[in-house]
């Protein structure tokens, strides 16, 4: 078959072997945590077989085709490498994949992508090739660009990229109109998979009326996650209005936290938020007078994120969206309607965004118990 990803790279020829063994790749790259580091997984294979797998499990540590050679070892010789994304030319923390693949021996390299990062940017396709061994690009591009798209966005604009997620009942609601108890919309098969998105994430970001109307938590619930890294909580707070008798500030010693405020945030709030652990960090304001978003994520990029989840509320969701800063989108919907009035989960604006095919594609549709989850993802 012949593979056209994108511009840039040209077609390449792949066999159903090759796909079958990027697919293992791919899924091998979901296992680490290395961020600012980009999410690489990496397999060797010779006759058929798999002789070594390798992923990126934290920063600061051997890269994922290091861990892949390291298990294969001496049958690494002659054998071919899968690897969703260009091995690295620049000396880091260590020295580059490109020359390490050269030094044991394979034959062939099937990359998925060529990395935009300028320490790389072809040049460690080029170094391989230029050893000698067969380079081919291209195949699983869409699925790599998805799974790198942080680090992409990170290199190239300058901030992580978002995933928005929302719930909402059947109607279309996120809460119940004025000072209702906090509305428990979806059930415990699509919450327990909010625990595995917030577990794919460097830091978990909400408004400060959603911390102040919900008092969420903000960590990963999931059984075995316990340690470092732990997703980075973050409220988006102009004035720092986040109580400090909140569960986010009287957890910030043990939880990373992080307030992102604007210069018009009182000093004597943030002297009382920064005693409980609370980082600050201000950002300009937009026009109106709020945390400028796009400010915010740079703000979040120079720390090292590469991927946010933002968990609302309505008003954040809605500006995310209408800035073009939301790249992808997971609406849950309940079986059941609010039936009275509510907040909107997303206003008239928003929901014509994600139903406009110029914007957004749908890329996954699934039930999780009673409730519905769609999956969008921003057109670039």
């Amino acid at each position: 078959m012949t593979i056209i990803e994108g511009p840039g790279e040209a077609p390449e020829h792949f066999s159903p072997d090759d796909e079958t063994w990027m697919d293992l790749a791919l899924e091998e790259g979901t296992r680490g945590t290395p961020s600012p580091n980009p999410h690489v997984g990496a397999v060797i294979v010779s006759r058929g077989g798999v002789l070594g797998t390798g992923h990126h499990a934290r920063a600061g540590e051997a890269h994922a085709e290091l861990n892949a050679i390291s298990q294969a070892g001496e049958g690494a010789r002659g054998a071919t490498l899968y690897v969703t994304l260009e091995p690295c030319f620049h000396h880091g923390r260590g020295p580059p994949c490109a020359q390490a693949i050269v030094e044991a021996g394979l034959a062939r390299v099937v990359s998925a992508l060529e990395d935009p990062d300028a320490r790389v940017a072809g040049m460690g396709h080029r170094l391989l090739r230029e050893a000698g061994l067969d380079v081919s690009v291209g195949i699983g591009a869409r699925a790599a660009r998805r799974d790198h798209r942080g680090h992409i966005l990170r290199v190239v604009a300058g901030r992580p990229m978002v995933t928005l997620k929302l719930a909402r009942t059947a109607d279309g609601f996120a809460a119940a109109a004025g000072r209702a108890p906090r509305l428990l919309i979806t059930g415990e098969a699509a919450n327990l998979r909010v625990q595995v998105m917030r577990a794919m994430h460097d830091a978990i970001m909400v408004g400060v009326d959603t911390a102040i109307a919900d008092d969420p938590l903000l960590t990963v619930r999931l059984p075995g996650a316990v340690g470092d890294p732990r997703p980075l909580r973050v409220v988006l707070d102009s004035r720092l209005r986040l109580p400090p008798g909140s569960r986010l500030a009287a957890t910030a010693g043990q939880t990373p936290t992080l307030a992102i405020a604007t210069a018009a945030a009182p000093a004597a709030r943030a002297e009382a938020l920064e005693a409980l652990g609370v980082e600050i960090e201000r950002v300009d304001a937009d026009a109106q007078g709020r945390v400028g978003l796009a400010g915010a994520l740079r703000a979040l990029a120079r720390r090292g994120v590469t991927r946010v989840l933002a968990e609302g509320g309505p008003a954040l969701g809605a500006a995310l969206i209408a800035e073009g800063l939301a790249d992808e989108v997971v609406l849950l919907t309940a079986h059941a309607p609010l039936g009275l009035a509510g907040l909107a989960a997303l206003d008239a604006a928003a929901l014509a965004a994600l139903d406009d095919p110029a914007r957004y594609a749908e890329i996954e549709r699934c039930q999780f118990g009673a409730d519905e989850m769609r999956r969008l993802e921003r057109l670039d």
